[in-house]
């Protein structure tokens, strides 16, 4: 099930590598919007885990978001996690140029690049150097280039040339490691190169027009230069992805499409015509969007007999029939979507919103079950704590029903809210238990 959701007690400012700085305290407006879907989340993964192994670096601390917005750019903060956007996705022709990217990125990781910006940025707090950086952390906000204008004059521009090239060393430096990463793992850089491409042309538009890539990576000129020499020389060049890998951009890519573009631009995109697994299921979606389960059913019924072990034709039908009422028919659908994939949260967490939707008291044990297995692999599932909360109630265990929203409360950004949940919790909760030691925390980190 695609999901979109926020990220509310944290903003990220974009600078000139593509790397964010990490701010506390801003508002619900501030939010970055994320998009949660395990099929997506699970191909990146695939994407990502041999250049991992080939960077030396641990699959098990990386995190990687997808950002629902139409703008090609891709970004790490601190903590090892990395930002994609929809627009770099769906814009994006083959698997390659998105594993290139993902490269690029994790060059910057490895590079411990983001630990330098930062220490660059606290030697300049006391100059006007700072004073340039939060004028192009705001114009990249709002859009709008007047605060550069307006902060951008005479010795800030000897500051600008500085942090250009410090980032530009950077960048290099990532699309080095970018290369040798394709190279082992045995991916031609062409795709970087063709995103590269794409995105050369933007460097002579009006930075507010420009996507937030071209402004945060600098001298796209310079690293197609580079590209083209390294796949010239690299014996990986010519090398092309197994089919399999192929199919999954084309899913991902359709997904993302249908989910997101109206039901009638999906279904002019993805025609009749088109037989193919990744249109069917674009199509699929789009109906079932359009409140035609009638039409979507079928399709999606057709894609499983063809996939009978795949997991998310399965969710789809389920999120089909839960979203149109059928939930006893939507139950069944996702106890064997859990069957099939059992370690992924959120398909368990919406296995167990169906069970507390029925009403049936003999299933709130069972949609427990299913909430603390899918916490026990992602604590950050919003909603995961909130339908906890409401099976906590219904069995009247007020102190693990106050925790689970505080947990809740603290996800969505409500520090006040969530505190005054914690709080209760804590007169409720035995004192010393696991979960008045874990309420414990969070009110510690919220008064922190």
């Amino acid at each position: 099930m695609l999901r979109k959701t926020f990220i509310i007690s944290i903003l990220f400012f974009t600078i000139l590598i593509g790397v964010f700085i990490t701010l506390p305290s801003f508002s619900r407006a501030d939010a970055i919007r994320l998009i949660r879907d395990t099929e997506i989340e699970n191909i990146i993964k695939l994407y990502t885990k041999p250049i991992l192994l080939a960077a030396d670096l641990s699959d098990e601390t990386l995190k990687t978001y997808i950002v629902n917005d139409t703008k090609i750019n891709a970004f790490v903060s601190k903590g090892q996690k990395i930002f994609l956007t929809t627009g770099l996705l769906r814009q994006s022709k083959n698997a390659e140029q998105v594993i290139g990217v993902i490269a690029h990125e994790i060059g910057h990781i490895a590079g411990g690049h983001l630990i330098r910006m930062n220490n660059k940025m606290k030697k300049a707090r006391s100059t006007a150097f700072i004073s340039q950086i939060m004028g192009l952390a705001l114009s990249a906000l709002t859009k709008d280039p007047t605060p550069v204008v307006a902060i951008t004059s005479g010795g800030k521009n000897l500051a600008s040339r500085s942090f250009l090239n410090f980032t530009r060393g950077q960048e290099q430096a990532a699309d080095q490691a970018a290369a040798k990463y394709l190279d082992i793992i045995g991916v031609s850089g062409k795709g970087l190169l063709e995103l590269l491409n794409v995105l050369a042309g933007q460097e002579f538009l009006q930075s507010s027009n420009q996507d937030p890539y071209v402004r945060s990576h600098p001298s796209i000129q310079s690293r197609i230069r580079f590209m083209k020499n390294h796949i010239k020389n690299s014996s990986t060049s010519n090398k092309k992805l197994p089919i399999n890998i192929a199919e999954k951009q084309l899913r991902l890519v359709a997904k993302l499409d249908a989910f997101i573009d109206e039901p009638e631009l999906t279904l002019a995109k993805y025609s009749e015509n088109d037989k193919s697994t990744a249109a069917r299921y674009a199509r699929a979606i789009a109906m079932f969007r359009n409140a035609n389960l009638n039409s979507a059913l079928p399709i999606i019924n057709t894609l499983i007999s063809a996939h009978p072990s795949d997991p998310y034709f399965v969710e789809l039908k389920g999120q089909m029939l839960f979203e149109n009422g059928r939930l006893n028919d939507a139950l069944l659908v996702y106890q064997k979507a859990v069957r099939l994939l059992p370690n992924a949260p959120l398909i368990r967490t919406s296995l167990a919103h169906v069970m507390i939707e029925t009403g049936r008291s003999e299933l709130l044990d069972h949609a427990l079950f299913q909430i603390k297995h899918a916490l026990a692999i992602d604590q950050e599932l919003a909603l995961t704590w909130r339908l906890a909360a409401a099976a906590y109630g219904r069995k009247k265990e007020f102190g693990l029903s106050s925790w689970s929203l505080a947990e809740y409360n603290f996800l969505m950004g409500r520090k006040k809210l969530a505190l005054a949940q914690a709080k209760r919790a804590l007169k409720l909760l035995k004192r010393g238990s696991p979960a008045w030691l874990r309420t414990e925390d969070l009110k510690n980190k919220i008064n922190g």
